[in-house]
């Protein structure tokens, strides 16, 4: 599982810098003031929950593997595409319906939290399952 995250998470920051680049660049000018800061709240959501999936691999690594564990770094990659993702869009169409996706996205991230949370280990050193 570590390996596999630590890419996973790696490969999701480094798009969120990517994207951040592009907005940065391509999209001043051509989207408003208002938009542009729904697009930079997409990107920085987007890199917090890049650098968690990292956390949640080194944090197998030394816990190792759970099913929360497990859940919570799915649960980030779900929330990066549907909160992320649908800000990204929202500011660039416009299309205002793609906001009811983005509180989805909000949830997996707050329940991918609480299962990283959960999954620490006890005081004597037992990670939960």
């Amino acid at each position: 599982m570590q390996q596999r995250w630590i890419r996973i998470g790696a490969v999701a920051a480094m798009l969120s810098v990517a994207i951040g680049a592009f907005g940065a660049h391509l999209l001043k000018g051509k989207i408003d003031a208002d938009e542009l800061a729904i697009f930079e709240t997409g990107v920085r959501y987007h890199m917090y929950h890049a650098i968690g999936l990292v956390l949640i691999a080194l944090a197998a690594g030394q816990w190792g593997t759970s099913a929360k564990l497990l859940w919570a770094a799915r649960l980030f990659v779900i929330g990066i595409v549907l909160f992320a993702g649908s800000l990204y869009v929202l500011s660039i169409t416009g299309v205002k319906v793609l906001g009811a996706i983005t509180p989805l996205g909000g949830v997996c991230f707050i329940a991918g939290w609480i299962l990283l949370a959960l999954a620490a280990p006890r005081k004597n050193g037992s990670a939960h399952s």
